[in-house]
């Protein structure tokens, strides 16, 4: 059996707080679309029978109709692979949701809050969606195997042995119980980064977010692609789809002494073109940085957000000898320091 495993799209999120520069949440709804036809387009072309979905298609606060219409459309381009989607807590299945309210194409099938499975000729798939926007227990410890010698699959949304209360409330299933029940293959959803091959003989696979989503998902994002042969051999791999990578650069400050020279070092950096950046200033400054004047003046545009990290440079010495009320304010403490020093001195003596 030839698959495809994808999670987390997010269709139609705000992208609220994304970067400093206007329109980028609409590059990045364009872009979600754009990848998603090359899923399809990649299902097509290799004679992929199932589509698993494991959660997160979109974000059920924001999702518009006409999103819907377009994903189910690209679905019905892939008439021969069967879809399985399990709701995640963002796309739940409740009463109003897409899930529930709409017409899906006759080979999508979208699972609901009780372990279901599916029969194909030589696998079962099993399956479980979330009906709330948390989850605290899928029932998943009752699941039994019916029948070991046909390939076994899951789809869910889950966090794999979730430790803090937040990741309880996301469906948190220990790797051990899973791996227990004796799935040839977990296709799960959740968390953003993909995990794959890190450990051996891995069969609970996030394929992490389709696209990335915010600095907080740095790196490489795209689909599973995975064959379990007759012999239950697993092979997998991992294929890039985003076209923007978010990335995050430092740069120190401390030898720059004015908004110029600051301005040549950042159009200097070297970017790659698949790249977005959030750029981090460190150091101590010279002078008073404003990010709002320095984005007026980049010819990169690859650079999206800014962060202010640096301290300034102080010289307290020089202010002290100033003729202001902050001046005499200075040389006051730093007369107190010295005088401190001295006792402390006079004591060890």
């Amino acid at each position: 059996m030839k698959f495809v495993h994808i999670a987390d799209i997010h269709f139609d999120s705000p992208f609220v707080n994304l970067s400093d520069k206007e329109n980028l949440g609409d590059i990045k709804r364009l872009e979600q679309r754009k990848v998603f036809k090359k899923v399809i387009e990649y299902i097509k072309e290799n004679d992929i029978e199932c589509l698993f979905i494991a959660g997160d298609v979109y974000e059920q606060k924001y999702i518009r109709k006409s999103t819907i219409e377009y994903i189910n459309q690209l679905f019905s381009e892939i008439p021969n692979t069967q879809i399985y989607i399990s709701p995640g807590n963002h796309d739940p299945y409740i009463k109003n949701s897409y899930y529930n309210k709409f017409q899906w194409n006759e080979n999508v099938h979208i699972f609901h809050s009780e372990i279901e499975k599916v029969e194909l000729e030589n696998a079962d798939i099993y399956g479980y969606g979330f009906d709330d926007f948390y989850c605290t227990d899928c029932g998943i410890e009752n699941l039994e195997i019916e029948n070991k010698n046909k390939m076994n699959i899951l789809v869910i949304h889950s966090t794999i042995d979730g430790a803090n209360l937040e990741e309880k409330q996301y469906n948190s299933i220990p790797r051990k119980l899973l791996e227990e029940k004796g799935f040839d293959y977990v296709a799960t959803g959740h968390i953003h980064k993909p995990d794959y091959h890190s450990y051996s003989n891995q069969k609970i696979v996030y394929p992490g977010s389709l696209i990335s989503l915010g600095f907080d998902e740095l790196g490489e994002h795209g689909m599973i692609v995975g064959e379990i042969e007759e012999d239950k051999k697993l092979k997998l791999e991992f294929i890039p789809l985003s076209e923007n990578n978010f990335e995050e650069k430092e740069l120190d400050v401390s030898h720059i002494i004015s908004k110029e020279e600051l301005i040549e070092k950042i159009n200097d950096l070297e970017i790659k073109n698949n790249q977005l950046i959030k750029l981090i200033f460190i150091g101590k400054r010279n002078f008073e940085i404003n990010k709002y004047d320095i984005y007026k003046l980049l010819t990169n545009d690859k650079i999206i957000k800014i962060k202010d990290h640096t301290k300034i440079e102080y010289d307290l010495e020089k202010m002290a000898n100033s003729n202001t009320l902050k001046g005499l304010f200075i040389k006051e403490i730093l007369e107190e320091k010295r005088n401190a020093r001295r006792r402390s001195i006079g004591d060890y003596r």
